[in-house]
């Protein structure tokens, strides 16, 4: 069936009318996507007040991440997730971790940037020191934006002024260096990026194109430290081949990529879960792993003097707890009520955890008996539901799976129609 995406008034419509509509355009039928449709009828409304065009929802699982001690303080922790196996090595390797007194945090404060681009300024270099002559000015009128940040103790604080090289010409790029306090940041340093356009335009004599934030918040940094003894890892050889594991990501960008993966799978499903930008956070974390001109490792591994693991972890942490989604979804409301947590920068230190714990998690499978045994065994479940198990069925075709060491759909399917056959 060929379908016209080309709906006038579209947006105009309730999410339950868009939703007919585009049952009635696809073909596909009310139950072929009605899975779409959220159990609670009241969710669509609120869903459609966070983004456009809404006809339904997505639910992924949460889990909760055991045994976490942070500074001396045990948090349960909501992972949103699709993936099997993240949420257990996070919860496993915390309670490694434990032994030695958990996970020790700090962060910085914070920092966002806002950028305001300038072009065609006749004197690049002229420009910029006359931006830093009217810095004042600047900051005065960035915080008349957001009087309750300042109140709060944030705000504007400074000003950067950066030459450029373009292709064709040499950009005035202005910082605003802005303290968000427990905010994400977004809305509060591009509404002042765009208070200041003509101002700088004005100070400049160029014209102003961008103004809007990076998400490059290498100013907002958290990190944390962990102790992971080596015989709860499984040995001396273990723990050798953990060190060695890290070795290849830190020299290899190509497994860099995939180490650094494995550190994402545990931030994202916090950021996910508390109802943060798990783009803003991604972003972050892998400019921060090029910072030095080389795509590498965000996490570092070495050994103490008894042989155990000390596993550390920095990178950019632009999460908050005003504002957005984090503010507007009930289930991230519920995610930020079950850590308890009172500022940004407190649930940045446990998001980072989180992510050491779970990249550790993945190193010690690796060096051990391999990513595979553990993560497919966790994935057999998904493998008898996708074949058509139901009720007891699951467990019954994914302990087969597991035994025979082959966690394959069509095994699957063979494996249901014999124990049905049998139950005929």
């Amino acid at each position: 069936m060929t379908v016209n995406s080309r709906i006038p008034g579209f947006y105009k419509l309730s999410p339950a009318t868009r939703f007919d509509k585009v049952v009635s355009l696809t073909g596909v039928g009310r139950q072929g996507l009605e899975s779409l449709l959220p159990a609670d009828a009241d969710f669509l409304p609120m869903a459609d007040r966070m983004i456009e065009n809404v006809v339904g929802a997505l639910t992924l699982p949460v889990g909760v991440a055991a045994n976490f001690t942070i500074n001396g303080r045990d948090y349960l922790i909501p992972m949103a997730t699709e993936e099997p196996s993240v949420v257990a090595a996070a919860s496993h390797m915390a309670s490694v971790a434990r032994e030695h007194g958990g996970f020790y945090t700090s962060s910085s404060d914070p920092i966002m940037v806002a950028q305001v681009q300038v072009v065609g300024a006749c004197d690049p270099n002229g420009a910029r020191f006359r931006l830093f002559e009217r810095r004042q000015e600047l900051l005065d009128l960035a915080n008349e934006q957001d009087p309750f940040l300042v109140s709060l103790g944030g705000g504007a604080k400074d000003i950067e002024v950066r030459l450029v090289e373009g292709d064709s010409e040499t950009f005035v790029v202005l910082h605003l260096v802005v303290d968000v306090r427990d905010a994400m940041g977004a809305n509060a340093v591009n509404t002042m990026a765009e208070a200041l356009a003509p101002m700088v335009e004005s100070i400049t004599g160029g014209r102003v194109r961008l103004r809007i934030l990076s998400n490059k918040a290498d100013r907002r940094l958290a990190r944390v430290r962990a102790t992971f003894g080596a015989d709860a890892l499984g040995g001396a050889d273990v723990a050798a081949g953990i060190i060695q594991a890290y070795e290849f990501a830190a020299a290899d960008p190509y497994r860099a990529a995939t180490h650094n993966k494995g550190i994402m799978n545990g931030i994202t499903a916090v950021v996910m879960a508390t109802g943060n930008d798990t783009r803003a956070v991604e972003a972050g974390a892998h400019s921060h792993a090029v910072r030095n001109g080389r795509y590498t490792s965000l996490s570092h591994f070495e050994q103490d003097a008894q042989g155990n693991v000390v596993g550390t972890l920095e990178l950019p942490m632009a999460v908050g707890l005003v504002g957005g989604a984090t503010k507007t979804h009930p289930a991230a409301q519920a995610a930020v009520r079950m850590l308890g947590v009172s500022s940004a920068q407190e649930l940045a230190e446990i998001i980072v955890s989180v992510g050491l714990s779970q990249n550790i998690g993945a190193l010690r499978a690796l060096a051990a008996e391999g990513i595979q045994k553990g993560h497919m065994g966790l994935h057999a479940r998904n493998v008898a539901v996708a074949a058509g198990a139901e009720g007891d069925e699951i467990d019954r075709v994914a302990s087969q799976l597991k035994a025979e060491g082959k966690v394959r759909s069509d095994r699957a399917k063979a494996i249901l129609d014999s124990i049905r056959a049998s139950r005929s």
